[in-house]
């Protein structure tokens, strides 16, 4: 059992460096997309998952998400980019989260869409997916700019520079919320 377990992680291994010799951080704007005022439009998501070690019983204490650093060093994020023309937004969610998180899953139902003005005082507007994490890579394209970590929602509320990324944090919770309380009352009464 033991060296089925080790055969499996030199295979996963393996498999991660693959995906990084092939991957690179998407850059430059030839393939931006704009809103009609001159805004990026955007794709985002909130990796999460479930810690299993965790001893509660409510399922949404063991909620996780996982937050990067911005390149500027300010506070923590969820991964956010350009949304290009040659994909879909939840493709370009997906890719944002790879590259700047090292994480790929199941981009799921869009949480909603929020204008955000940047620094430069443009209207950006951004749209953003809840991202069920199923692969945690080692290596990833801006792992040398970026911090990642695996923080609780309260922790994400309090860190989060972003109000429009609290809010979208926030619908999450409320929808996994009524997905779980669902679950139960559907088990409760199929007992």
């Amino acid at each position: 059992m033991r060296t089925a377990k080790l055969v499996e992680e030199v295979r996963q291994r393996r498999e991660d460096s693959v995906k990084m010799a092939s991957l690179t951080a998407r850059q430059g704007r030839e393939l931006q997309r704009y809103t009609r005022t001159g805004g990026r439009l955007v794709a985002g998501c909130i990796p999460y998952k479930f810690n299993v070690n965790c001893s509660s019983s409510d399922l949404l204490n063991s909620l996780e998400v996982l937050v990067i650093s911005s390149q500027k060093g300010h506070g923590m994020m969820f991964p956010k980019g350009g949304w290009e023309s040659d994909e879909t937004i939840k493709q370009a969610a997906s890719r944002e989260a790879l590259e700047e998180a090292g994480v790929q899953g199941n981009v799921e139902r869009r949480l909603g869409t929020w204008k955000y003005r940047t620094s430069l005082q443009v209207v950006n507007e951004g749209v953003m997916f809840p991202l069920n994490v199923t692969d945690e890579l080692l290596q990833w394209p801006e792992m040398s700019v970026r911090k990642r970590s695996w923080v609780s929602v309260a922790e994400a509320m309090e860190g989060c520079e972003h109000q429009w990324m609290r809010e979208a944090l926030d619908r999450l919770v409320r929808r996994l919320s009524t997905s779980i309380r669902r679950r139960r009352l559907k088990s409760a009464s199929s007992v």
